[in-house]
């Protein structure tokens, strides 16, 4: 909320600067975001008045102005302003003057010169020019009362503050320049000024037959009817300085007076054209397919969950958020309806969010706005109609009050004890007692205890903690001691079979891939290719069309990811993504990290595209393949050994993709993307991708000590022929059943070889190799810990292996 300091000190005036008030306002939960001057420093700036203004001899777009800036003679000054003419007062810079500075960044001086030939001896400025405003259209004209030769700072009261405040949503209450105050007088004793509402005569019987028929929508309706107003009066400029300063613009003079009634009391009220009205006033929640045009230009269609203000024939009005274009007022107005309500809360939450606008009314009114006042303050309102658009015909009628249904204030108790416990600090009863009463609390005082009722603008005090949040507040937060922990801090350590998450990441950086971080929204497409998800958790309000599901997969980010870098000519990719996805599970229960129905595990997914190496000297360009991100996978899970199976994925190539186990329990997948998805992503090359859990990924064994072998280990090689459908997995499972660890150290497949096939013949030339057959080669290392073994123990263990892979894999030895 933004307003001037000089409102503020209208109504409570401390002892106090610019800067202590603020760090006043800060300490007491108002915190104050930004403090900013009307205006940027000038000096030598006057009103003046234009006596004569005569075409430029030389120049068609120059007029040669004489002006009365109380100097004792007339200033012969040029000027090209569209609006420069004889009679009106505008700000003149005299000779001297220090404008603010420009985009450069350095002050502007006013020197005596000539221009096109003719002496200027000053200069006459816009609003723009003195940085007061936006508006560039011509020269800054002031009312015609203002006094000749005064300092345009003094006029116009441009040496005051903007104060910013970043208010939280429970201090609906402050969100009014008197509400403030309110505050403000609290805090520091100062006297508060309160407004007074005198009535007005009442000069005509008539009223507006309203009926509010849903009490859960308003529980408090008041308005009258002010005939006989002048809506082409112009709006006072005080009024419109102050406006402006708190952010809103001037729009015409009933509009205005609305709006500053808000700023002045947070009351948000309406004013109709009474004409424009048919009938009476429904008050009443909205029927499905009725639709309203509303002031901004925008037509809606309401339901029954939102209010409106409806007459005999259509909707005016969305209750409490904004007005009707139908019943909006203008220059041809003559009669008015003045409303001022009060809405339920809860009945205005949300619903301008609905249709993706917001406004002051809604922002205050969700929050809570006091219903005890809405007479007195349609009084204020009928008084400023009076003041700015009466005329000697304008009669104003009757207030018509209904209320339906206020809100209940039920007491709320304050234990001192609690108080100095939450706080951390010795309050005593009557420090708590002289902080609520400063506040305008009732208080009634027991042994120990405090007992509130909250007044009718305060709805956030419902629970024994705002209290003590109050007496916080009045002590102010900067009050509270520093106190240490009582408890024993004790270190969450992490066990020696578990790494970080950071830990991961780092092995990933050392492996070459870059970190991504990408939206949990994704675009429902990517899960239904990508993750063969056709029910993905939708969101009921996207913040973009093709942000619209929650992703089950990390994958459709890496594609994404790549996607944008090739389109960017980059040759070589390597990308991970540590995050959480998002899955249906119908036995998740709700707690406190856990929302019902809904599996929030976290994965690791990783891609690599491009050429296995950069670009080097000592080796070809080699792309990068499948055994490439493998072996990265075992390497993120090193010292743990995964093993790899045959396997399916949506996103995967049918015959490139496996499956990664871990201890026998699936993990996760790696494999190259399906051609029909590089294809449809328009990729040059299908790049290898692979997700795991990242809860497995995070598990490691635990250091063993183990002896150095005493005796030299030896190595056997044997060359088998297999069948093409044997695995290396299915081979090296054979060769481990076959030798006990003690004995077999390693087994390493160093060679594959698979002939290339001669027409019309079932086996290729001098291999002894029939069609459908390889020839595997693994080199053994056996050894012992006890002694050195024989001969006879390495024939045993060879004999042994080759036995095994016969029995398990129909191989036999090739000669």
């Amino acid at each position: 909320m933004q307003f001037p300091e000089s409102w503020l000190r209208e109504f409570c005036n401390p002892p106090l600067t610019t800067a202590q008030l603020a760090e006043t306002l800060t300490m007491a939960g108002l915190e104050v975001e930004e403090l900013q001057p009307v205006a940027p420093p000038f000096t030598r700036i006057v009103v003046g008045e234009i006596k004569e203004a005569v075409q430029h001899p030389n120049a068609d777009r120059l007029r040669v102005c004489q002006v009365d800036a109380g100097q004792g003679e007339l200033l012969n000054i040029v000027c090209g302003a569209a609006n420069a003419r004889v009679g009106i007062k505008i700000p003149c810079a005299l000779v001297g003057a220090e404008l603010p500075p420009g985009a450069d960044g350095k002050p502007f001086i006013i020197k005596l010169g000539k221009l096109r030939g003719v002496e200027s001896q000053g200069m006459l400025c816009s609003a723009r020019e003195l940085q007061i405003s936006e508006e560039s259209a011509g020269l800054l004209e002031l009312p015609l009362d203002a006094p000749v030769g005064q300092d345009i700072r003094q006029y116009l009261k441009l040496d005051d503050t903007l104060l910013t405040l970043k208010l939280t949503p429970n201090l609906a209450h402050c969100l009014s320049v008197f509400g403030i105050a309110r505050e403000l007088s609290a805090l520091t004793g100062a006297p508060l000024l309160q407004p007074e509402f005198p009535a007005v005569a009442v000069g005509i019987p008539d009223q507006l037959p309203v009926s509010v028929q849903a009490p859960d929508l308003c529980g408090r309706f008041s308005g009258r009817i002010v005939r006989n107003v002048n809506t082409r009066a112009q709006t006072p400029q005080w009024m419109v300085d102050k406006l402006a300063r708190c952010g809103q613009r001037s729009v015409s003079p009933l509009v205005d007076i609305s709006n500053y009634v808000m700023f002045e009391l947070g009351r948000p009220s309406h004013i109709f054209d009474l004409d424009k009205i048919h009938g009476g006033l429904q008050v009443r929640w909205g029927q499905p397919g009725e639709q309203l045009k509303l002031l901004n230009g925008n037509t809606i269609t309401v339901d029954e969950q939102v209010g409106v203000i409806a007459d005999d024939s259509q909707v005016e009005s969305l209750a409490g958020i904004m007005g009707g274009d139908a019943t909006a007022v203008s220059d041809d107005t003559h009669h008015i309806y003045i409303e001022a309500a009060f809405w339920w809360p809860k009945a205005i939450a949300g619903r301008s969010r609905r249709y993706n606008f917001s406004t002051d009314a809604g922002h205050r009114f969700e929050r809570g706005v006091d219903p005890q006042y809405t007479v007195e303050h349609i009084e204020r309102i009928t008084q400023l109609v009076m003041d700015v658009c009466g005329t000697p015909d304008t009669t104003v009628g009757p207030i018509d009050d209904q209320q339906t249904a206020l809100p209940e204030r039920s007491p709320v108790t304050l234990r001192v004890a609690r108080c100095a416990k939450v706080l951390g600090m010795a309050v005593t009863q009557q420090q708590c007692a002289n902080a609520l009463r400063g506040l305008g609390l009732p208080v009634q005082e027991g042994d120990g205890v405090l007992t509130v009722t909250p007044p009718s603008y305060r709805f956030d005090l419902t629970i024994e903690e705002d209290l003590i949040e109050e007496v916080a507040r009045m002590v102010g937060y900067n009050q509270l001691p520093t106190t240490p922990p009582l408890a024993p801090i004790t270190p969450k350590l992490r066990a020696e079979n578990r790494r970080s998450a950071f830990a991961v990441r780092r092995e990933l950086a050392a492996l070459g891939y870059q970190e991504t971080i990408n939206f949990s929204f994704v675009e429902e497409r990517w899960e239904r290719e990508l993750a063969g998800n056709v029910q993905p958790i939708k969101l009921l309000n996207p913040i973009a069309s093709q942000m619209g599901v929650m992703r089950s997969s990390l994958l459709g980010s890496l594609l994404q990811v790549l996607k944008f870098n090739v389109d960017r000519r980059a040759e070589r990719v390597r990308v991970f993504e540590l995050g959480r996805v998002f899955l249906r599970d119908a036995a998740v229960p709700n707690s406190d990290n856990t929302v019902e129905g809904f599996d929030q595990p976290m994965r690791v997914a990783g891609l690599a595209f491009g050429p296995s190496d950069s670009l080097q000297w000592g080796r070809k360009e080699q792309t990068v393949d499948f055994f490439d991100t493998k072996g990265d996978v075992e390497a993120l899970l090193a010292p743990l050994k995964a093993q790899f199976e045959p396997a399916t994925h949506p996103a995967m190539h049918p015959g490139r993709c496996a499956r990664v186990l871990l201890a026998g329990r699936a993990i996760g997948f790696v494999g190259e993307l399906h051609p029909q998805w590089r294809q449809s992503w328009e990729l040059p090359q299908a790049p290898i991708l692979f997700e795991l859990e990242l809860d497995a990924v995070l598990q490691r064994s635990v250091p063993q000590f183990k002896t150095v072998p005493k005796h030299q280990s030896v190595q056997r090689d044997l060359a088998v022929v297999v069948a093409e459908q044997v695995s290396h997995a299915q081979l090296m499972a054979a060769i481990e059943a076959a030798v006990s660890p003690d004995m077999l150290r390693q087994a390493v497949l160093f060679d594959v070889y698979r002939p290339k096939p001669v027409k019309g013949a079932e086996a290729a030339p001098a291999t002894g190799l029939a069609v459908g057959e390889k020839s595997l080669a693994v080199r053994l290392t056996l050894g012992s810990g006890e002694a050195t073994l024989t001969d006879a123990e390495i024939e045993a263990a060879v004999a042994a292996v080759v036995a095994q892979l016969a029995e398990q894999t129909g191989a036999k030895l090739r000669v």
